[in-house]
């Protein structure tokens, strides 16, 4: 069995866990992270590396995967490990008050905190009811995008009515023969900005924008051929298309997490917003996992909480030092 001793453990190795190396190494507190995909980057590298993000300071307009990328080039000097492709199954705690974690491989690590940093867990996305929708499965039916030149020249449907929908829009715009995006309400859950451009997309015809319908039945051979639609009169159509990305979020399992006594509140764990812990000592999580009164779930804001729980974790790590700061032209501050 393979042990590994770290001063925190990071369950989750996307984007918030992987900046929260970058905030622990500044208070020369070392890493070790395990997440069950099998690379670094999380949801984005997993489902949708190719998607643009517009809400990362610094950057009008980052891929993904460009995000991931930076991300470790940022955190390199402090040399993290990883275990990727495992899943973490058991938590126990020593009478000292650091932990040991198990993973379903055999990986043992011994810890001074613990930080979940997990997105939304376990994920699979949320399917609507859509007659036939199974049969098309991998034949024109995709619940992510993560290669656009997959649907160059191609007839796209979008449904849904969030932010990935809308991004997606605007990027296929460019990319597809045809996007039509479907949304079952007249108003968008999303960004105003992006929701904004999309409408500006549609009364330019560059897109085919239907409101207030569901996509009900899809028809075909082999492959996918037509959408059926259904609005709010109760009147059907047709749309013909060679794909159909159905983007109705996520649904989160937290997995062996939710056994180890945590406060949860519909699948995610509550926190303390001073410093992102959880109800059991030295347990913290950051990002989409975690909730509380106010929660937005954006990058950003699970940077800034990786930040805030670093700090408090440098007490576990170094209980006999007391947290001072020298500002630095290398990586704006140190501890000590």
């Amino acid at each position: 069995m393979e042990q590994i001793t770290t001063d925190i453990c990071i369950i989750g190795a996307g984007p918030v866990g992987l900046f929260a190396v970058f905030e622990a190494g500044l208070l020369k507190m070392r890493c070790h992270l395990i997440d069950v995909l099998p690379q670094v980057g999380g949801q984005l590298s997993e489902i949708y590396p190719h998607k643009p993000i517009y809400d990362i300071p610094g950057y009008p307009e980052i891929t993904a995967q460009q995000l991931i990328d930076n991300l470790m080039l940022q955190i390199a000097p402090f040399n993290p490990t990883f275990s990727l492709g495992e899943r973490v199954e058991t938590l126990n705690r020593r009478d000292d008050g650091s932990y040991d974690i198990k993973t379903g491989d055999g990986t043992a690590v011994h810890c001074q905190v613990v930080v979940i940093a997990g997105g939304l867990g376990c994920f699979e996305p949320r399917k609507p009811e859509i007659d036939r929708l199974a049969d098309f499965e991998g034949k024109g039916v995709a619940y992510m995008v993560k290669n656009p030149e997959h649907y160059r020249g191609k007839k796209v449907v979008l449904a849904g009515g969030g932010d990935s929908a809308l991004d997606w829009a605007m990027f296929l715009s460019n990319v597809a023969e045809r996007v039509t995006l479907v949304h079952r309400g007249d108003t968008f859950r999303g960004a105003p900005d992006s929701a904004e451009k999309v409408f500006d997309l549609a009364k330019a015809g560059k897109i085919d924008l239907v409101l207030k319908s569901n996509v009900v039945a899809l028809t075909g051979d082999e492959q996918l051929q037509e959408i059926t639609l259904l609005d709010r009169n109760n009147q059907v159509s047709h749309i013909q298309a060679d794909h159909l990305i159905p983007l109705f979020g996520l649904s989160p399992k937290l997995g062996p997490i939710a056994d180890w006594g945590l406060n949860i509140d519909r699948s995610a764990i509550t926190v303390n917003t001073v410093d992102y812990s959880t109800n059991i000592e030295r347990i913290y999580a950051i990002g989409d996992i975690n909730t509380y009164p106010g929660k937005l779930k954006l990058i950003l804001c699970g940077f800034h909480e990786a930040a805030l729980m670093a700090q408090s974790a440098f007490k576990y790590v170094f209980p006999e030092q007391k947290l001072s700061f020298k500002y630095t032209t290398v990586y704006g501050v140190s501890a000590f």
